[in-house]
């Protein structure tokens, strides 16, 4: 399950619409979303491109999407 807050968080201090991050790893701003609700898992790739785009950490990124997190 994806830590919504810290990846919000993270989006907002790049500045970067949604649409536009969803644009930048392949996905529609309806599938973005649905990924960002944990609706739907985000894909290994989709994760990889969102650290570029976002200049995450690998500690950030475990964080995220790897850590067992229930808000």
């Amino acid at each position: 399950m994806t830590n919504t807050a810290l990846l919000r968080k993270k989006i907002d201090e790049s500045g970067y619409k949604l649409c536009f991050i969803a644009k930048q790893i392949g996905i529609t701003y309806q599938g973005f979303l649905k990924k960002i609700n944990n609706e739907s898992e985000f894909k290994a790739s989709e994760i990889k491109r969102l650290q570029d785009l976002l200049n995450l950490t690998d500690e950030i990124r475990d964080k995220i999407f790897l850590t067992v997190y229930v808000e």
